[in-house]
């Protein structure tokens, strides 16, 4: 398996340093560039063709949601994971509309920094519950679950949620002791009720519903 290629923004240096260090650990992940602003970040992607880039969200110059942003408007297929010191639910929720795939606060562990590289890798999102909580009871939108055609059973809460930690079908159906293809199921029935075509999209819409 070839090894997942990142570039890391941050302008912090010991934040940084400290990032890549743990990084180095992993034998799958290779920091392919750094930067301490986002000015370059566009063109660091466009050299180095990434597979994530791992954003801090406040940066002198150009933040991370600027270089969203952009990212967006040039159509960059590069993964991104946010990072930040607080819980900055607005900002955070302002950068997964912008097309985050995840959200890290910096003092994260190893295991969950891999875990959620790796999530983002292979096409799912990694948002923490614990943020999902703070974003909604803020009310950043004026969105309600009753909008909802269908409402979403317990069950399919408790998967969505589990989605949202960025946990795979595979690992979802261990913790909740059901098959694999049953849990293939019950995403199915949320992408259908929440009328999104991804996981993603899901998990923001969940958000913006209050649903999660």
């Amino acid at each position: 398996m070839s090894k997942i290629k990142l570039v890391l923004a941050d302008d912090q240096n010991l934040v940084r340093q400290g990032l890549y260090s743990l990084l180095q650990l992993s034998e799958q992940i290779d920091v392919v560039a750094q930067l301490d602003d986002g000015v370059g970040v566009l063109d660091t992607l466009a050299r180095c063709q990434p597979d994530i880039l791992l954003l801090d969200i406040r940066m002198p110059k150009m933040s991370g949601v600027e270089v969203l942003a952009q990212m967006k408007a040039q159509q960059s297929p590069v993964a991104t994971v946010i990072l930040t010191t607080f819980d900055e639910h607005d900002l955070v929720l302002q950068c997964l509309k912008l097309g985050a795939k995840g959200y890290l606060r910096k003092d994260v562990s190893f295991e969950s920094l891999i875990s959620a590289i790796k999530a983002v890798y292979r096409g799912d999102s990694w948002i923490q519950p614990a943020i999902t909580t703070k974003i909604t009871d803020k009310q950043f939108d004026k969105h309600s679950a009753s909008e909802l055609a269908e409402p979403l059973t317990s069950g399919e809460l408790q998967v969505l949620r589990l989605v949202a930690a960025g946990y795979s079908n595979a690992e979802i159906a261990d913790a909740l002791h059901r098959s694999v293809g049953t849990i293939r199921n019950l995403v199915s029935f949320i992408l259908a009720k929440l009328q999104v075509r991804d996981r993603t999209r899901a998990v923001l819409k969940a958000i913006e519903l209050g649903v999660i």
